[in-house]
């Protein structure tokens, strides 16, 4: 075991900590040693040195004890005998749930790596969202393990970095920690691409020595300007860190010698108004590069950064980037989230922080309630970790951040879920515009609500936040399911009908003997499974009704019950794509598991292609009053003449027929259109038909069917 880091962690602990607090330390590490003893870690060395290393990772942030205790323990319940409640008994409650939401699920058993990766993130975010001290301590022991990871396979250490480059360093920029965020993102770019790393780090050091010269005179220059104007400052040159170089050459496809702006400069000073003093008077002094000003103390980043940035033309013309921030700022924007600990001044602001870290918590838990597996939530939690925002306003002036990408839609989730789920259009600085529109900083925008509204499925091709995401796809899911419930409601009856019964006679002993033998909870789930083709709608009449094979075979014989399509019956009634089925077509039902009911015309080619034992085909007609709009494709072929295209739209607009989509082929004299069109029926079709054939251009016109699927 490496005493000297055992001994150096305490010598740690104990320039902050109470000496009854160093003293469970002391326990904690004796404890962790005695259960890990003979354990090695790949590399070879003692497994008690990783628990250590972890560990010395949180003092600087100043952790409390019961942290520090679990980062010393956190992998005795996974790696040992040792249980949780033994834990709980010897080091007390908080330290147990700590080390078991820091705990792997390795006693499930899950289908793929995938799987099981999804659901421990699941299980670590539900208890960082009880305490955040678990991602701390989870990010310090996955910052460890990236520092060793040379002594594993190729191909885990590949694997390691993905992640940890796709979910931890993320959350670490998220929660504000800024050098583990960064040291993280560089370890995974080294594994990732090696090669890169060790080309751009060795181009890194050549050009530390030839610019160091630059760099000092540019430093002296801020320094004598500032104290020149009488602001007390302190001036600092940082390195940019190296995934941060690789990604500006990626972004904008440049060779490292074009890459100037490897140095920045930070300026500290005193308070707020003297950050603004001090960037008029660096602007004084080089030019500023124009629109590179970003005013991150007014408007903070989600996860609390402050800060003004500029970029401006140093000497010989060297672009300069340079951070002005206030010595409060700089603490915070180094350690984040874990300021609580390391700093008891400026609560006000710290407590700000953490009341944004608690609300982004909690969004993850919606979206973690309302996800239908792990792997759902992970694209989410994926999504929602967007590094670049932008910032827009409410009507009202309030700030909203948004990722980069975000749309209309998702600022009308981020305001409430039911202004996302009812509205219908969006104004962006007073001009209406389209759902998907991407918002621009400092955007004003305002949305149109209707109280019948519900979200469009289209809806989830363009949003990027996980919010909305995660609440289109539990609105969709909610009607799906009610009107999926309502159609097999309708199917049940069809099939008792069938069987000489009516649905409102099944008496309640009936049902509850069939909820019981199906493990339903509720009808509902009975009726929904039904109109999503999960069960038959006749063996759940048979089993309503009590017969046997014999009776139900000579009842069945008189079955003629026949669904009618209402049009109201929603996401619960597919009409084929592959055929467009409309009003006044001869038509057929198929019943899918998990679509539910999808409408074919009777002579779709796809449809006795793709024909097999699963499916259950249902006799289905059109109601004599049915209210919808269908759509429907057309080919025209007309005379390749200037304006034909506008009386083509004129003649369909004329005809009341709505146009989804038109595309054309152009092929000399003549071209071809094709028009997806919105019409009642075949009798409005053949309206719109008429129409467009008085046009003098029109040569054919021909309704298309029969689409492949």
């Amino acid at each position: 075991m490496p005493q000297t880091d055992a001994d150096t962690l305490l010598q740690e602990v104990s320039a902050y900590l109470k000496p009854k607090d160093v003293a469970q330390i002391e326990s904690a590490l004796a404890f962790s040693r005695a259960a890990h003893e003979g354990q090695l870690r790949q590399s070879g060395e003692p497994y008690i040195s990783h628990p250590i290393a972890v560990a010395r990772i949180l003092t600087p942030l100043h952790l409390d004890a019961q942290a520090i205790t679990a980062a010393l323990l956190h992998d005795v319940a996974e790696d040992t005998s040792i249980s949780i409640d033994e834990i709980a008994e010897k080091f007390g409650a908080p330290v147990a749930e700590l080390v078991d939401g820091l705990s792997k699920l390795d006693k499930l058993k899950f289908e793929t790596l995938q799987d099981a990766q999804a659901e421990n993130f699941r299980k670590m975010l539900m208890a960082m969202a009880r305490d955040v001290r678990v991602i701390l301590i989870k990010l310090a022991d996955r910052l460890h393990n990236m520092r060793t990871l040379n002594s594993v396979s190729k191909a885990k250490s590949r694997r390691i970095a993905h992640e940890t480059m796709d979910i931890y360093a993320p959350i670490a920029n998220r929660l504000g920690l800024n050098t583990l965020y960064q040291e993280l993102e560089d370890l995974s770019f080294k594994y990732l691409h090696p090669n890169r790393y060790a080309v751009l780090s060795k181009a890194l050091k050549v050009a530390r020595g030839n610019r160091r010269e630059v760099v000092s005179k540019i430093l002296e220059s801020i320094r004598q300007r500032l104290a020149d104007n009488h602001i007390l400052a302190e001036v600092r040159g940082r390195e940019k860190h190296l995934y941060g170089i690789y990604q500006k050459m990626q972004a904008k496809s440049l060779a490292f010698a074009q890459v100037l702006d490897i140095y920045g400069f930070r300026i500290l000073v005193e308070d707020v108004p003297s950050c603004y003093v001090a960037l008029g008077v660096l602007h004084g002094l080089y030019k500023p590069f124009p629109g590179k000003f970003k005013d991150y103390i007014a408007i903070p980043k989600a996860n609390g950064y402050q800060s003004l940035h500029t970029a401006v033309f140093g000497p010989f013309g060297t672009p300069i980037e340079v951070q002005i921030r206030t010595h409060e700022m700089n603490k915070l924007a180094e350690s984040g989230v874990a300021s609580h600990w390391l700093y008891k001044s400026s609560e006000a602001q710290i407590n700000e922080l953490h009341q944004k870290t608690h609300q982004w918590l909690q969004s993850l838990l919606e979206s973690l309630a309302q996800s239908g597996d792990s792997v759902e939530f992970l694209e989410h939690l994926k999504v929602d970790l967007f590094p670049d925002e932008v910032y827009v306003f409410s009507p009202k002036g309030k700030i909203y951040a948004l990722p980069r990408g975000a749309t209309a839609v998702d600022f009308a989730y981020s305001v409430h879920t039911d202004i996302g789920n009812r509205c219908v259009a969006a104004k962006v600085n007073a001009e209406l515009v389209p759902l998907r529109s991407e918002l621009r900083n400092g955007d004003r925008v305002e949305i149109v609500t209707a109280p019948l509204a519900h979200p469009n499925p289209a809806w989830l091709s363009y949003v990027v936040t996980s919010k909305a995401r995660g609440e289109i796809r539990h609105a969709l899911k909610t009607m799906h399911l009610d009107e999926s419930a309502k159609l097999g409601e309708r199917l049940l009856g069809q099939a008792l009908n069938s069987l000489g019964f009516k649905l409102q006679d099944i008496p309640e002993q009936s049902w509850d003997r069939v909820l019981k033998e199906s493990s339903a909870k509720s009808r509902q789930e009975i009726f929904a499974d039904i109109g999503l083709g999960r069960r038959l709608n006749m063996v759940i009449a048979r089993q309503l009704a009590k017969l046997n094979e014999a009776e139900s075979a000579r009842t069945e014989a008189s079955n003629s019950g026949i669904i009618t399509l209402l049009g109201t019956e929603g996401m619960a009634v597919q009409y084929a794509k592959c055929c467009r089925p409309i009003p006044g077509d001869p038509i057929i039902g198929v019943i899918r598991s998990g679509q539910g009911l999808i409408v074919h015309t009777h002579d779709c080619p796809s449809l006795r292609k793709g024909r097999n034992g699963s499916e259950e085909w249902i006799d289905v007609a059109w109601d004599r009053n049915i209210h919808k709009l269908f759509e429907v494709s057309i080919k025209l072929i007309v005379a390749n003449q200037r304006g034909v295209l506008a009386k083509v739209a004129a003649s369909i607009a004329d005809a009341e027929s709505n146009i989804e989509n038109v595309h054309f082929a152009n092929e000399g004299e003549y071209t071809e259109l094709f028009f997806t069109l919105q019409v009642n029926n075949r009798l409005h079709l053949a309206s719109v038909m008429r129409g467009l054939r008085r046009i003098p251009e029109v040569i054919r016109i021909t309704r298309v069917k029969n689409i492949p699927a």
